[in-house]
C-alpha cells in the first residue's frame, strides 16, 4: 500500500484529499496542528489513516518529524504540501509577525519538508510531490499580496525541483485551486462572493472534491509524464 503524506489534513482540501486517497487504497499520514475531522478517518480506517500533530510555523522539528514518519511507516511515495495560512489585509497595515508566519508556513516549511521527504523518494527511485498553490499566485487579489507571493513561490519551487528529481522518476506539480467553499474563504459573503461566482463560466465556486480529485490524478500512474506544471481547478474563473 503506497504511503502519502498530506499536510493541513484536518479540514478543507487536505481532509478531502485524505478521504479520496483512502478510497483509492493509499495509506495516509495526515499532519496538522490539531486532528480535527481527521479523527474520524482514524476510527473508520485504522490500517490506512495515521495522524501527527505539527505546527508548520515552526521549522526546527521538521527533520525529526520526517525521520519518525519513515521509521514508523516506511518511505513515502507521495507528499501533498497543502498546509497554509491565509492572513488577508492591506500590506501597508499588515503586522510583521503575520507576514513572517505566513512566509514560514506557506514557503519555508514546505520546502524543508520536501527536502527531507525527497531523500526517501530518491532511494525508492520514484515519487509524487504536489505543492498546493492558488490562482491568486498568478491573478492577484486585493488584500492578499503576501499570500499571493507565497503561492507564486511554490509554483517556482515546483518547476525547478521537477528538473532536479525527474531522473529519479519523481514528479513535482502544482495544484492551483480557485476559490472554494472552505474555512479559509468563509469570510467571503455578499457582493464579493457573487463577483467571484460571476467570473466563473460555470457560475459557481470550484468544489473541494474537484481539487481533491485532481490531486488523486497527479498521484496516479496516469500522470507519470506530467511534471513541472500547474493544474488549475477554478471552475474556469481564470479562463
Amino acid at each position: 500500500m503506497k504511503l502519502v503524506i498530506v499536510t493541513g489534513a484536518s479540514k478543507g482540501l487536505g481532509l478531502a484529499i485524505s478521504k479520496k486517497l483512502i478510497a483509492n487504497s493509499y495509506k495516509v499520514v495526515g499532519i496538522s496542528r490539531s486532528v480535527g475531522e481527521f479523527s474520524q478517518l482514524k476510527v473508520d480506517y485504522p490500517e490506512q489513516a495515521f495522524f501527527y500533530d505539527y505546527d508548520f510555523s515552526n521549522t526546527k522539528g521538521i527533520s525529526d518529524l520526517v525521520k519518525r514518519l519513515v521509521k514508523e511507516h516506511g518511505r513515502p511515495y507521495g507528499l501533498v504540501n497543502n498546509a497554509a495560512v491565509g492572513h488577508d489585509g492591506v500590506l501597508a497595515t499588515m503586522h510583521e509577525n503575520d507576514i513572517n508566519q505566513l512566509i514560514t508556513t506557506n514557503i519555508t516549511s514546505p520546502i524543508f519538508l520536501t527536502k527531507y521527504v525527497t531523500r526517501s523518494m530518491l532511494l525508492n527511485q520514484c515519487g509524487r510531490i504536489i505543492n498546493v498553490g492558488s490562482i491568486i499566485g498568478s491573478t492577484g487579489f486585493n488584500g492578499l499580496s503576501v499570500y499571493g507571493a507565497s503561492k507564486s513561490a511554490l509554483s517556482g519551487f515546483t518547476k525547478s525541483l521537477a528538473r532536479e528529481v525527474g531522473k529519479a522518476n519523481i514528479t513535482v506539480n502544482t495544484l492551483a485551486p480557485g476559490y472554494m467553499e472552505t474555512a479559509m474563504t468563509s469570510g467571503l459573503q455578499g457582493e464579493k462572493l457573487q463577483s467571484i461566482k460571476r467570473r466563473s463560466p460555470l457560475g459557481r465556486l470550484a468544489r473541494v472534491e474537484d481539487a481533491a480529485s485532481a490531486a488523486i490524478f497527479l498521484l496516479s500512474e496516469s500522470a507519470s509524464s506530467i511534471t513541472g506544471t500547474t493544474l488549475t481547478v477554478d471552475a474556469g474563473s481564470t479562463a
